[in-house]
């Protein structure tokens, strides 16, 4: 526990045996209280290997419902279990653990309601193995994004992203896509919200066994970034209204 404040880690868990048990060992328990995994019905030991692991969480789904969907019971769980503070991780051991500590304390000190580790935020981003042309793609979705939404985020596409209770219990993330996308909805939604988002620099790690979508579906994910940055302005400016601003 930090500042007596409950800190769950969420794991969303996909094909990520290989990799898990790194990532977890790394986790700071001694101000962790309690770490949930959802396997999205994983083709490999994913479940098996977090049963081993000792994992006191862990939620299987019997069918793939998306990296959104598994967001969604990971927050869900989390909340459940009373947690004040929530940081998703991702167990591909893309994003050092050794930043839960840090992530946390700035949410516990009511500093910041929500803080995401960034990529971008210094050089590290094309020296870790980010591929130039996801590199490119997110340096143009994030200049659109910020136009558009009014705000001066590094980047928009981070993975490892810390919460506040408050902040997930006050935002509709239940509308939100099962897909990819839905990481930039409760982005927007967050802003809509009223919240404040801080980042810090989080090194880069691209390898074999890390997870990463391909050429086609990164495509996709883009064109929904474009949506999601005109459907917030429009919603914003009374023009519109979606589904996803209603409150939870």
């Amino acid at each position: 526990m930090i500042l007596n404040k409950k800190l769950v880690i969420v794991l969303p868990a996909y094909n990520a045996s290989l990799t898990l048990e790194q990532t977890y060992s790394e986790i700071p328990f001694e101000i962790v209280d309690e770490v949930v995994l959802v396997d999205d019905a994983s083709r490999d030991d994913t479940f098996e290997q977090a049963e081993r692991l000792n994992i006191h969480h862990v939620i299987r789904h019997e069918n793939n419902r998306g990296y959104g969907g598994n967001q969604k019971t990971c927050y869900n769980k989390a909340l459940e279990l009373g947690a004040d503070i929530v940081i998703m991780l991702h167990p591909d051991y893309q994003y050092t653990p050794k930043l839960i500590y840090s992530m946390a304390s700035l949410i516990a000190n009511g500093v910041y309601p929500v803080v995401f580790g960034s990529r971008i935020l210094g050089k590290g981003a094309l020296k870790g193995g980010m591929p130039v042309y996801k590199y490119i793609a997110n340096r143009f979705l994030t200049l659109f994004q910020n136009m558009l939404i009014g705000q001066k985020l590094s980047e928009y596409h981070t993975g490892y992203r810390a919460f506040s209770s408050e902040v997930l219990r006050a935002i509709n993330f239940e509308a939100n896509s099962d897909d990819f996308i839905f990481d930039n909805q409760m982005i927007s939604q967050i802003f809509y919200a009223g919240f404040e988002i801080a980042e810090i620099t989080c090194p880069t790690k691209y390898f074999k066994e890390a997870s990463s979508i391909n050429f086609s579906r990164s495509s996709k994910y883009g064109l929904g970034v474009l949506r999601v940055s005109v459907e917030h302005f429009l919603q914003k400016k009374g023009l519109a209204k979606y589904r996803i601003y209603k409150k939870s």
